[in-house]
């Protein structure tokens, strides 16, 4: 990874020019040809530097809502349990967080109100576990820009 590889990851994590070339004007406000941009950002993403390149999306417009939930699941179980929680498209992630709460397992969902009901019931019904429920009340931030150049 070089000067112009920070470059492109800076700027790409900035904005994405909503424009018919969109590459081409990034290329141009980085002074290097178009298809340059496109490999390089190319290789960025099967390195995994990139993941992804989309919007974030106001999901209260959109008539979704979201919560954060938590499950006291002992080490020997996070595995299975995770991978029941895993199965739901309308979660975004989860991960192991051990604290004195004994809620360990912390996954968000995202759906229509009924939907994240008849998941959180079925992920309930599904593994036996206790579930703390925690609805996004108000965002106060989203988002997050390293400072990598």
């Amino acid at each position: 990874m070089d000067e112009i590889d920070l470059r492109i990851l800076a700027a790409l994590q900035e904005s994405f020019p909503l424009v018919e070339r969109p590459f081409m004007e990034l290329a141009e406000s980085l002074g290097i040809e178009e298809d340059e941009l496109i490999r390089r950002v190319s290789r960025l993403k099967e390195l995994g530097l990139i993941r992804r390149i989309g919007p974030i999306l106001d999901l209260r417009r959109l008539g979704m809502i979201g919560v954060l939930v938590a499950m006291k699941v002992s080490p020997e179980d996070a595995d299975i349990v995770s991978s029941v929680v895993n199965e739901y498209d309308e979660v975004s992630h989860n991960y192991l967080r051990p604290n004195d709460s004994g809620y360990n397992l912390w996954f968000t969902i995202s759906a229509p109100a009924e939907r994240v009901d008849e998941i959180i019931s079925e992920i309930r019904s599904r593994t036996g576990r206790k579930m703390l429920v925690l609805p996004t009340i108000k965002i106060f931030k989203i988002g997050v820009k390293f400072d990598i150049i």
